[in-house]
Parts: C-alpha cells; sequence; structure tokens
C-alpha cells in the first residue's frame, strides 16, 4: 500500500482528501503546517511517504519553506503542490514540484497527478531493477 503525506492546515480539506484517498487505496498521515511535515519525514521511526501533497500557505512553516528544507535534504519523493492560488505557481520552489494542483472541491485533479506520479516512480523503478539484473 502506498503512503501518501498529506500537508493541509484546513481539517475540513484534510478529513475529505484523506477519506477520498483511503477510499482509493492509500495510507494517509497527516501534517498541519510544513514544520510538523518535516518533522514526521526526518523521524526514524515513520515510514516515509511514496509522495507528498502540500499545501502552500499555513501557520508556522508555509509549503514554499518547506519545499527548500526537502529539496536540500535530496529526499526523492514526489511532491504535489495543492494551493487556491495559481500565482504560487511560477514560485521557483513550486515549479521544483512534481505537479501543481489548484484546489477545487472535486478531487479528480489531485487523484489523477497522484497516480500518474506513482506509476511514473513505478515504472522507473522497475526499469532500473531490469537494467541491474542485466549486469
Amino acid at each position: 500500500m502506498k503512503k501518501i503525506l498529506l500537508v493541509e492546515d484546513d481539517k475540513h480539506l484534510q478529513f475529505l482528501i484523506r477519506e477520498e484517498l483511503i477510499d482509493d487505496g492509500y495510507d494517509v498521515a497527516v501534517a498541519s503546517n510544513g514544520k510538523e511535515a518535516l518533522s514526521m519525514l526526518f523521524d526514524e521511526k515513520e515510514q516515509e511517504p511514496d509522495l507528498i501533497i502540500m499545501d502552500i500557505r499555513m501557520p508556522k512553516m508555509d509549503g514554499l519553506d518547506a519545499m527548500g528544507y526537502i529539496l536540500k535534504s535530496k529526499l526523492d519523493k514526489p511532491v504535489v503542490i495543492h494551493s487556491a492560488y495559481s500565482s504560487y505557481k511560477d514560485h521557483p520552489m513550486a515549479m521544483a514540484a512534481d505537479a501543481y494542483v489548484l484546489k477545487s472541491h472535486n478531487f479528480t485533479n489531485l487523484k489523477a497527478a497522484i497516480s500518474e506520479l506513482l506509476h511514473e516512480r513505478q515504472a522507473s523503478e522497475m526499469g532500473t531493477a531490469r537494467q541491474a539484473a542485466n549486469y
């Protein structure tokens, strides 16, 4: 089962997105801000997520600052920026994300981005494993 870290400060959205993703067969961990997310990501007791969904505007540490720490750490996990603001799309940290999805009452675009990124990652890992087996 693929694990997703959802970083979202709005409790209602946390609940709705988490339930949608659980219904789709994902294991979902939730953080309410960037600081909490980084604590979870770098806690050796926590299972690493396969993908991170990151809001931008949050208290304590916003999603763009958290992205900076993730990039510096060289954590190789796909990140989906999930924001209500299209104006951040051209921000260098947002551009470093694997996908940028605008928030909507319908989670179709978010779920499509998640599925695509996880399938790309899986295909890439399988290709690498095949190459290693050929040596």
